[in-house]
């Protein structure tokens, strides 16, 4: 089973610990010593050297100026800010909202040439409507108990949906079945949303996969996740926005998605799930 994204964040902070580690030991020096030269608790060299703290980009340079490797802090710096971005919770992200959020995926997705994007809750945003994004982004909201800016989250999320019809680029969808079904929003609501699946199916950049339910699998149903081109995947968990770009995990989601991917039905057998889904909305 692939391990958690947020236990390779963690790997990742670890083996920066591991590298401030060696400039210490390589300047001879002990952890008192390094902590003395710092003018910090031994116990914070501790915490940092075991990953259990990060070290901000003040502490990085004190700590490689003490060592006399002051040449190594902008490259370790520049590691540091790679780890913090790998995992990042959602209450930190939307902590002024959610629409500058909303803004940052829309500029990932304007570089991105090729999309693939596994949903098991939700549509993915690019497909959504305003009606069912804002529906979405209220429950979000009033969950996280952050501030409200819902309608200009929406509409930069709802922008998106251009790169659909310009720029050349590519979405390959696979969505469970059970996602169709699942009363996110109100009735009128969510057969507008079921009915807009069935209007972005024909273009030329789409491919919307749909697992049904008695689907035979080789992949059990997961977490979301968005494949960007070969460099970076994006995983959605309740707490947490995780970045995932190193090779083999993404050689995972990679066999993962291919896994799913033949499990899904297409065209007409795809749109007939998504219009029984709209009949059981009366």
């Amino acid at each position: 089973m692939t391990a958690s994204p947020s236990s390779s964040a963690q790997g990742a902070r670890e083996a920066l610990a591991v590298r401030l580690q060696h400039l210490r030991k390589d300047a001879g020096l002990t952890g008192k010593e390094l902590a003395a030269r710092c003018g910090w608790h031994p116990a914070k060299t501790t915490r940092i050297q075991k990953g259990e703290a990060p070290p901000s980009d003040t502490d990085i340079r004190a700590w490689c100026a003490a060592c006399g490797a002051s040449d190594q802090a902008d490259d370790l710096i520049a590691t540091a800010r790679a780890v913090d971005s790998m995992y990042l919770e959602w209450r930190r992200l939307h902590r002024t909202g959610m629409r500058k959020v909303q803004e940052d995926f829309y500029a990932l997705y304007e570089r991105t040439r090729v999309c693939r994007a596994y949903v098991s809750n939700v549509p993915p945003g690019f497909f959504q409507t305003p009606a069912f994004a804002t529906t979405l982004m209220e429950l979000i909201t009033t969950f996280q108990s952050t501030p409200n800016d819902v309608s200009e989250a929406v509409a930069a999320r709802v922008a998106r949906s251009r790169f659909l019809y310009e720029g050349g680029h590519r979405f390959v969808v696979l969505m469970e079945e059970s996602v169709l079904h699942y009363r996110t929003a109100a009735p009128d609501v969510m057969a507008g949303q079921l009915r807009h699946l069935l209007a972005v199916m024909p273009l030329a950049s789409v491919s919307l996969g749909i697992i049904p339910f008695t689907a035979a699998r080789t992949v059990w149903p997961l977490e979301a996740f968005y494949l960007h081109d070969d460099v970076q995947a994006v995983v959605e968990t309740l707490t947490a926005e995780i970045n995932v770009t190193q090779p083999r995990e993404l050689a995972d989601y990679a066999k993962a998605f291919n896994g799913l991917r033949a499990s899904a039905v297409y065209g007409d057998a795809a749109r007939a799930r998504i219009q029984a889904a709209i009949d059981t909305l009366g």
